[in-house]
C-alpha cells in the first residue's frame, strides 16, 4: 500500500520537527516547510495527499495561501493549526477550504489522531472500468494512478460517474462551465474522454452518457 504524503508548513521549527517526527514514526512521509513560499514551491513540486499549515507563517499566511492553491484546483485535504482561536479566524479557515482547524496548544498526538481520521474514514468509492472515484474527497484515480483535473472537468466526472447508464442533458452540463456554449461543452467533452479514457458517447440533440455496461 502507498504511504501517505503529507505537507507540514509550520514557522515553529522545533514544532515542526516534533510534527514531522512523530509523523513519520506512523508511517507517513512528511516535507517540512517553514514559510508559505517553501510551501508553494513544494507543493508544484510534489504531489501531496495532505496539507497541514500554520496560519501566522513568513511571506504569506496560511489562509492565502490556502486560498491560492484551491483557485489552482488544488483540492488536497487541508488541516490548519494555529493559535487563532477566534470564531471569525475559524470560520475564515473554512472558507478558504480547509477540511479541519485545531487551536494551539495542543498535544501532537491528537493532531495524529485527527490525520488518521481523514486517512482511514471509510469513503463511497464509484468504479468504471479502471476508474476510481471517491466523491467525499474528490480524488480520482486510473489503474492506481491519481488523476487531476481541473475544476470544471471533475464537476463533469463527477456527474458522468454518480449518474451511470442516464442521459445528462446538455444544459446540465454547461452549468458547470463558466462560458457556456455547444462548441465550448464538445471541446470540455472531449478532453474529458481524453484525460480519462471515458468511453462518453454524445445523443445527438440531448446530451451525453457513460454507459457502464
Amino acid at each position: 500500500m502507498k504511504q501517505q504524503t503529507i505537507l507540514l508548513l509550520e514557522d515553529d521549527q522545533n514544532l515542526a520537527e516534533t510534527i514531522q517526527e512523530l509523523l513519520q514514526e506512523n508511517g507517513y512521509i512528511v516535507d517540512a516547510a517553514y514559510d508559505a513560499q517553501r510551501a508553494i514551491d513544494l507543493s508544484y513540486e510534489n504531489r501531496y495527499d495532505m496539507y497541514i499549515f500554520d496560519i501566522n507563517v513568513p511571506v504569506m499566511n496560511g489562509f492565502e495561501l490556502l486560498s491560492s492553491l484551491r483557485d489552482a484546483d488544488d483540492t488536497t485535504p487541508t488541516i490548519f493549526i494555529s493559535a487563532l482561536v477566534d470564531i471569525d479566524s475559524i470560520t475564515k479557515g473554512f472558507n478558504a477550504g480547509a477540511d479541519d482547524y485545531i487551536k494551539k496548544p495542543f498535544f501532537p498526538q491528537e493532531l495524529l489522531v485527527r490525520v488518521n481520521a481523514k486517512f482511514h474514514k471509510t469513503q463511497t468509492i464509484i468504479t468504471h472500468k479502471d476508474i476510481r472515484y471517491f466523491p467525499d474527497s474528490k480524488e480520482l484515480f486510473k489503474n492506481d494512478l491519481r488523476l487531476y483535473l481541473s475544476e470544471m472537468l471533475m464537476q463533469m466526472l463527477h456527474i458522468f460517474l454518480t449518474n451511470q447508464n442516464t442521459v445528462i442533458l446538455k444544459e446540465e452540463l454547461m452549468e458547470c462551465m463558466e462560458h457556456p456554449t455547444s462548441s465550448a461543452l464538445r471541446v470540455a467533452i472531449n478532453k474529458l474522454k481524453q484525460q480519462t479514457s471515458l468511453e462518453i458517447k454524445n445523443i445527438r440533440g440531448t446530451g451525453y452518457i457513460l454507459e457502464s455496461r
